[in-house]
């Protein structure tokens, strides 16, 4: 079942997440219905935050993105309960990020390219790994989400003051996206 997406205004977007067990209830249907939801958004990631549960679970799919990234061909994972334990700071770069919970709206953020992370699969397995390159950029974006940030909280004054038009309209449902969306209003 597709999930409608929280858009910028909702609480559940500021919240810290809680971790989760192996009996949290209806969590493979969750997972999958979580998937269903990025597929028909087009996204290459989603916290839960963003289909409004204040819990540890990502998933990301960068298998879409193999044509030019081949090193992601099949990578479609599930992530329970993730942390970044450590950020590599000598070596940063300087992207466009966009999110599903900001429709329309993209901007320039700075990240390590090298970060520290534990999880679980879907399993419930445990992972302690560093990861690099433009997955560690999606990993950031997306547990910022379950530590209540999104990535406009990275930008300059400069940047924030410039989007503050954007933010404002979206606060208001004055948008448009291909996809079942949760406004404030």
């Amino acid at each position: 079942m597709v999930l409608p997406i929280y858009t910028y205004g909702q609480p559940v977007l500021r919240k810290e997440a809680e971790e989760i067990a192996p009996d949290y209830p209806g969590l493979e249907q969750l997972i999958k219905d979580m998937y269903e939801t990025l597929d028909r958004s087009e996204g290459i990631g989603l916290a839960a935050p963003q289909v409004g549960l204040a819990i540890r679970l990502v998933v990301i799919n960068l298998d879409l993105l193999s044509e030019d990234m081949p090193e992601y061909k099949g990578f479609i994972r599930t992530f329970i309960n993730p942390h970044i334990v450590e950020y590599d700071e000598t070596d940063t770069e300087v992207m466009e990020e966009g999110c599903l919970s900001l429709p329309g709206i993209h901007e320039p953020v700075r990240r390590p390219k090298r970060i520290h992370v534990t999880y679980q699969d879907e399993k419930f397995e445990p992972h302690d790994e560093w990861v690099e390159g433009y997955l560690a950029r999606v990993m950031q974006h997306e547990f910022d989400h379950l530590e209540g940030k999104m990535y406009i909280d990275r930008l300059s004054m400069l940047r924030k003051q410039m989007i503050k038009g954007k933010l404002g309209s979206l606060l208001k449902g004055n948008f448009r996206c291909d996809y079942k969306v949760k406004t404030k209003k």
